[in-house]
C-alpha cells in the first residue's frame, strides 16, 4: 500500500502480516525453529554419546599420554605413584600404628596395595570429574558435542590407568603367595561395576564443579576422609570389633569399601568370604546402578547451561 505526502512524495506503509501479534515461541513453533544449544531428549542424548564414542576413547587416551609427558619416567608414574602411597601407608599404619591387628604380612601387604590401587581409581575419577567442564571451557564453548563426553572420558582414562597398575598388583599378590585361580576372574565384574559407579559420581561432580570451581579445592579433604573410613589400610571388622555392629555395617557397605573388598576377595587367598558383608554383590550392583543412572540424568538436566555465563 502507498500514500501521497503533502510534498508529493509517495510513502509506503506496511501491510498487515499474519505473523503480527505472535509471540517468539509461537513464531518458532510455526516455522520449525529450535533454541540453539537446547538440551536434547534423554534417548537422543544417549544416541549422541554413542555416536561420539570414538572421540571419548581417543580423548581419554590422549589425556593419559599427556599426563606424565613432562616427567622423565613418563608413564611409569602411573604405577609408581600408587606404589609409593602404599609404601607410606605400610610404614605408618602397618608398622608404626599397628593396624594390621595380627594379619600376617603375606595377606596384609597385598591387602593394602589392592586397597590403595582400587581406591585411587575412584579418587582420581572424582577429582578429574570436578574439573571436566570448568577445566575445558575452551573446548566446551568452541565445539558442539554432548558434554557428558568429557567426564565419561576422564573416568575411562582412570580405568586405563588402573589396568596398567593391575599388572604390578598381580605380581605383588603372587610374590606373597596368592597364585592365579578362577576367582581372579571376579576382578572383571568388580571393576566394571566400579567403573559405572565412578562415572556416575564424575558426572555429578562435573555439573557441580562447572558452577563452583572452588569445589576442586575442597574435594581432596572429602576424599581423604572417605579413604580413612573405607578400610584402605586396615580391616574394618577387625579394627572396629569393640564398636557397635551398625558402625561396622555402615562403613563396610559404603561403595569404596565394597569394591575394594571384592577385588581383595578375588585376588588374595587369605582374604576369605568371612571378611565380606552379606549380599556384597547386590550392594555393588545397586551402588553402580544408582550412581550411574542418577549421575547421568543429573548431568543431562543442565546440558544447555555448560560453558555459559
Amino acid at each position: 500500500m502507498s500514500d501521497t505526502t503533502p510534498d508529493g512524495a509517495v510513502a509506503m506503509t506496511a501491510r498487515p502480516s499474519e505473523d503480527d501479534g505472535l509471540s517468539p515461541a509461537q513464531l518458532a513453533a510455526k516455522y520449525g525453529l529450535s533454541v540453539s544449544g537446547a538440551r536434547p531428549g534423554l534417548i537422543e542424548y544417549i544416541g549422541q554419546l554413542w555416536g561420539r564414542r570414538h572421540f571419548i576413547i581417543a580423548f581419554s587416551q590422549a589425556k593419559l599420554t599427556a599426563q606424565y609427558s613432562k616427567a622423565k619416567l613418563g608413564q611409569l608414574w602411573q604405577v609408581a605413584t600408587p606404589l609409593l602411597n602404599a609404601l607410606v601407608y605400610y610404614l605408618i599404619f602397618g608398622l608404626i600404628l599397628g593396624t594390621k591387628n595380627g594379619i600376617p604380612n603375606d595377606v596384609f601387604v597385598p591387602f593394602l596395595v589392592t586397597g590403595v590401587f582400587v581406591f585411587t581409581f575412584t579418587q582420581s575419577s572424582v577429582l578429574s570429574g570436578v574439573r571436566a567442564i570448568s577445566g575445558n571451557l575452551g573446548l566446551v564453548r568452541a565445539l558442539h558435542f554432548p558434554r557428558a563426553s568429557l567426564p565419561i572420558s576422564f573416568a575411562l582414562q582412570q580405568l586405563q590407568q588402573l589396568l596398567f597398575s593391575m599388572a604390578v598388583l598381580l605380581v605383588i599378590v603372587m610374590a606373597f603367595g596368592s597364585y592365579p585361580s578362577l576367582s581372579w576372574l571376579l576382578v572383571i565384574p568388580a571393576l566394571a561395576l566400579q567403573f559405572v559407579f565412578n562415572t556416575g559420581i564424575a558426572l555429578i561432580m562435573a555439573r557441580l564443579g562447572s558452577k563452583t570451581p572452588d569445589l576442586a579445592q575442597l574435594m581432596p579433604f572429602v576424599l581423604r576422609t572417605w579413604m580413612y573410613a573405607s578400610g584402605v589400610m586396615f580391616s574394618i571388622p577387625l579394627m572396629l570389633k569393640d564398636r557397635p555392629q551398625w558402625i561396622v555395617d555402615v562403613l563396610q557397605l559404603n561403595p569404596a569399601a565394597i569394591y575394594m573388598d571384592l577385588v581383595r576377595f578375588a585376588l588374595i587367598d587369605g582374604y576369605t568370604s568371612d571378611n565380606l558383608p552379606d549380599h556384597i554383590w547386590a550392594f555393588a550392583l545397586g551402588w553402580a546402578v544408582l550412581a550411574g543412572v542418577l549421575g547421568f540424568v543429573y548431568f543431562w538436566k543442565a546440558e544447555e547451561r555448560y560453558g555459559r555465563g
